[in-house]
């Protein structure tokens, strides 16, 4: 099986600095793998350790610092990866991000099987970035993924999280799967990953390497945009009510909802 794992390189939120369009200036920042593309990639390597002929890579687009969790990835295991990066690609909405991921690994990953990525991006929060490579591939896809219980005559067996519990789901391969936290937690590299990621190449991608425009990428290929983004205020502490009968509860939420 061949695996791509869209990951993202998110900023510490308690640094966080703004352009003039809104976008979060992530040059300069501290850095981590996405919490959530964590656990994709924890899912890739448990296919991998089922089926070693399994290959796995990791992509990501953004600044050139961002070659750090790609090394990061080869050092829990991963075959290699590579990075997506190119000043037209700045200020990206969803849409944007999808089809410029999707063209990428077209171009750069053949015959691709399965393509991981978290649900979630904890400096974004929208959950639209999978299911938009998903459309640019045409592949199906799976939105709130706790596990990937079989891979059996090119199915997968898949739990979903749902409202008010859980699915199990078989999808037909190629497809895409949005991750969420796992019951499981991700491994940690050991001294050979580490050496594997300071000898890895690592190869990077522009404008001109994955076949689109630049009318289709970054803040021109973007139909949305961010008018407004600020830290929202602290709240304030509630007040903790032990009430000794429910009627004397009843009475006491009353009190408080009539000021």
């Amino acid at each position: 099986m061949k695996i791509a794992v869209c990951i993202k390189q998110v900023p510490d939120t308690a640094d966080i600095k703004w352009t003039e369009n809104n976008t979060i200036q992530r040059e300069g920042l501290e850095s981590i793998i996405n919490p959530f593309d964590m656990y994709a990639i924890e899912t890739a390597l448990k296919l991998k350790d089922n089926d070693k002929t399994t290959n796995i890579t990791t992509l990501t687009m953004g600044p050139p610092q961002a070659e750090e969790i790609i090394r990061s990835s080869i050092a829990l295991g991963v075959d290699g990866g590579f990075v997506i990066s190119d000043k037209k690609f700045a200020g990206a909405d969803t849409v944007a991000t999808g089809r410029t991921l999707a063209a990428a690994i077209k171009k750069h990953i053949e015959n691709v099987d399965l393509v991981l990525c978290g649900q979630f991006a904890t400096d974004g929060d929208t959950a639209q970035t999978g299911p938009a490579i998903s459309v640019n591939l045409n592949y199906p896809v799976v939105t709130y993924v706790k596990e990937i219980l079989s891979v059996e005559n090119d199915y997968l067996t898949v739990k979903k999280e749902i409202e008010d519990g859980s699915e199990i789901l078989k999808v037909k391969l190629p497809a895409v799967l949005c991750m969420l936290k796992c019951d499981y937690e991700p491994r940690r590299p050991l001294i050979n990953g580490f050496k594997s990621a300071q000898q890895a190449e690592i190869k990077y991608y522009g404008l001109a390497d994955i076949g689109l425009e630049a009318e289709q990428v970054g803040i021109k290929g973007s139909p949305t945009y961010v008018s407004k983004a600020f830290r929202p205020e602290p709240k304030q502490g509630g007040e903790v009510y032990t009430p000794s009968n429910t009627e004397d509860a009843v009475n006491k939420i009353l009190e408080a909802l009539n000021g």
